[in-house]
């Protein structure tokens, strides 16, 4: 039996590979065709790509290609002349194209690389911009977060408010898990801590100042990571299953707390830190950003300007109170000052006048008695009595005018008057008791000394008086000489300097006598009210001991200086002061110097007089001084029958004035509007008062009276104020 061992195939070996590559060359041929057509669209649609005629190119070399493979179709069976020419020009076609277009590709890539280049650029700097833009954000994140917490810290300026606000904020911005602040102690050696976020009322434990990581984050304005083990970290008590989570502090500046003294705060000479610690959630994978730590510095340089700020609040508060408890009690002071000085005023005018009152009795009656035929023991006696009370007077005057001298209340009287006769007036006072005890007594007026000068003629007189009394008083022998001058600078009174010019000069007035003399110490003693040296001879003399001290303040009043030199005991003393004076345009005045004496034999008979006193003793006394100098005399007891009683044949009503109330003030206008059709047969009228103030001279001239008359009146008194009032029609000297 025959076995057949091989199997031939359905095809020939070579035609089927010819198939493989007939149907190959198909499916390239369609896909080469199709390629070109996807180019056209993309060419179409990309308007902007640069590259256009490099795709029409390849486009063409891929078309070609196609062609090239679909006429390889008919070249697998016998064909024309004609096949082989169109395959050879398509295949001469592509190869011309495809070198082109390899060519070109050599030039296009390094341009196709740079524009990659500029895209990974482009790219770069988007990635970049996106961060900064990033940053951006976050810086405008913190800023508003630094706004609001800037906004809420200041809104108020009481420092617990402030850092507790400060805390608070601070908690819920980045979210923390605990939030300190560690203060100073009073000593400056330790740190307490004061505040926390959530804990109301913290344990108030205390660490060294001088631990590493204290210095360490005071040595610094940044915040610094700080481990969350370290002593000013431990802020709550955590379990150990839990990661603590990172901690930063910051120092918190203490601006000069030395200049503010707080209560509470230390007294720092030196700049020092408090201490902000911040604690992250714990358990958490969460890390500081830089952002917030720059967020932390900025809020604790925000927090220590608000702390000063409140600590100036707190000062100026503080001043403020401490002010108006001052003003308060300078208030209450000032009341209680001006309710005494009102208290001490109403006193010593009451007592003024109801003192004068029996001393214009005693000096009255006095004067009177003394004209009356008395044995020589008798004349003695009266004439004892009526210098005591001239001396009480005096003392009384000074009383009154020290007291109006230290609260202000006295002002000077100027007006022109002549120099020289005040000072020979002066001497007429004097020189009855100089040549008693045989002291000579020289005046010398130096040749440029104003005649009739501006000034207080009254205190000036009685400034000389005090001075020369005083100089007779305490000189048992010798002489005493007065020289008025024209003050010129020297260097006798070093603190006092003058500036003369063409309207005023300074008068010096030097009085020297060969008496008792003073100690040196003694001297500044001189000028102190009721003091008075310890001498024998000023202990013999009496005196107030305020005579010097009245006579100081006048001269400071007049813008003068006053001292006193002597070289000791038993070698006399020397008395200098100058005061200014105004000069004035007259060089004459009518009339010559009155002389008191010439009135001792004027004529008053028959001369009408109404004397108006509510007190029967003053008014009997008047009355009966009047009487004696020849006046007929009627009484009234009361203003309305003052008023009944005045009539046309009165030629003078003297009328008593008391303090206070305008009462008795009234009557005068009342007398006034009864003789309003007959005014030239009006009487004169005539206040009599005890009380010297300058408003008691106003007032009178206010309601129309006609002088002023001071009590006590002695009889020669009473003689020349009837004859000045009636030649003159008007009295107000006598103040």
């Amino acid at each position: 039996m025959e076995v057949c061992n091989c199997i031939e195939p359905q095809w020939p070996a070579d035609e089927l590979l010819m198939k493989y590559q007939y149907i190959s060359d198909f499916f390239i041929a369609i896909a080469y065709f199709s390629i070109p057509l996807e180019l056209i669209y993309f060419v179409k649609k990309s308007a902007v790509f640069p590259y256009r005629w490099v795709l029409v190119q390849f486009g063409a070399f891929i078309v070609l290609c196609g062609a090239t493979h679909l006429i390889n179709l008919w070249t697998f069976t016998t064909h024309s002349r004609t096949v082989a020419l169109v395959m050879t020009t398509a295949k001469v076609l592509t190869a011309v194209v495809s070198c082109a277009t390899a060519l070109m590709l050599v030039h296009i890539i390094p341009d196709l690389l740079s524009v990659k280049t500029r895209e990974l650029f482009l790219k770069n700097k988007a990635a970049e911009l996106d961060r900064e833009m990033g940053l951006i954000r976050t810086q405008e994140e913190t800023g508003r977060h630094v706004r609001m917490l800037t906004h809420e810290i200041r809104s108020t300026l009481d420092r617990h408010t402030i850092l507790k606000t400060t805390l608070v904020e601070l908690g819920r911005t980045l979210a923390l898990e605990e939030c300190a602040l560690w203060m100073p102690t009073r000593t400056g050696l330790e740190l307490q801590l004061s505040y926390t976020l959530r804990q109301q009322h913290p344990v108030e434990y205390t660490v060294p100042i001088q631990l590493p990581v204290i210095s360490q984050v005071f040595g610094t304005s940044r915040a610094v990571k700080i481990s969350p083990n370290s002593p000013v970290a431990r802020l709550r008590p955590v379990s150990g299953k839990y990661m603590l989570g990172e901690v930063v502090a910051v120092r918190v500046p203490l601006l000069h707390l030395s200049n503010f003294q707080i209560n509470d705060w230390p007294e720092l000479s030196t700049k020092r830190y408090a201490l902000m610690v911040l604690m992250l959630p714990s358990d958490s994978a969460r890390q500081w950003h830089v952002h917030e730590l720059e967020l932390v510095e900025v809020v604790a340089d925000q927090v220590a300007v608000a702390l000063s700020h409140a600590a100036i609040l707190e000062e100026s508060m503080r001043a403020r109170d401490l002010l108006m408890e001052q003003n308060v009690a300078l208030d209450l002071a000032r009341r209680e000052a001006e309710t005494a000085i009102r208290a001490r005023n109403d006193f010593l005018a009451v007592m003024n006048h109801e003192m004068r009152t029996p001393m214009h009795a005693i000096i009255a009656l006095s004067s009177l008695l003394q004209e009356t035929e008395l044995t020589p023991e008798q004349r003695l006696m009266v004439e004892t009595i009526l210098k005591s009370s001239n001396l009480l007077a005096t003392l009384m005057n000074d009383v009154l005018d020290l007291s109006r001298l230290e609260d202000g209340s006295l002002q000077l009287d100027l007006g022109t008057f002549n120099l020289h006769s005040l000072f020979r007036e002066v001497l007429n006072l004097i020189k009855p008791i100089a040549v008693v005890k045989k002291l000579p007594i020289t005046l010398n007026l130096a040749p440029d000394l104003p005649e009739f000068v501006v000034g207080d003629e009254k205190r000036l007189m009685q400034i000389i008086l005090n001075i020369v009394g005083n100089a007779v008083k305490f000189s048992k022998q010798g002489s005493i000489s007065v020289t008025a001058l024209v003050y010129k600078s020297d260097t006798r009174a070093p603190d006092f300097f003058v500036e003369p010019t063409g309207s005023h000069f300074y008068l010096r007035v030097k009085v020297k006598d060969l008496g008792a003399g003073i100690n040196p110490q003694d001297i500044p003693k001189l000028f102190t009210k009721f003091a008075q040296t310890q001498s024998l001879a000023t202990r013999s003399s009496g005196g107030s001991g305020l005579g010097l001290a009245i006579s100081k303040r006048f001269v400071n009043l007049m813008e003068g200086n006053i001292w006193i030199e002597s070289d000791g005991l038993g070698k006399g003393c020397t008395a200098i002061f100058d005061v200014k004076l105004g000069i004035s345009n007259e060089s004459k005045q009518s009339g010559v110097p009155k002389d008191p004496a010439n009135n001792r034999h004027a004529n008053f008979d028959g001369l009408k007089v109404l004397v108006m006193d509510e007190n029967g003793v003053s008014r009997m006394v008047t009355k009966g001084l009047l009487v004696h100098i020849g006046c007929e005399v009627s009484t009234a007891s009361t203003s309305e029958e003052c008023l009944r009683a005045v009539s046309h044949e009165h030629k003078v009503v003297f009328m008593d004035v008391c303090m206070p109330g305008v009462e008795n003030y009234q009557i005068a206008l009342r007398i006034h509007e009864k003789f309003t059709k007959q005014r030239h047969q009006r009487p004169l009228l005539v206040a009599l008062t005890g009380n010297t103030d300058k408003s008691t001279k106003d007032k009178c001239m206010s309601f129309g009276l006609d002088g002023v008359l001071l009590k006590p009146v002695s009889l020669d008194n009473m003689r020349n104020v009837l004859s000045d009032l009636l030649e003159h029609r008007v009295l107000y000297e006598a103040m």
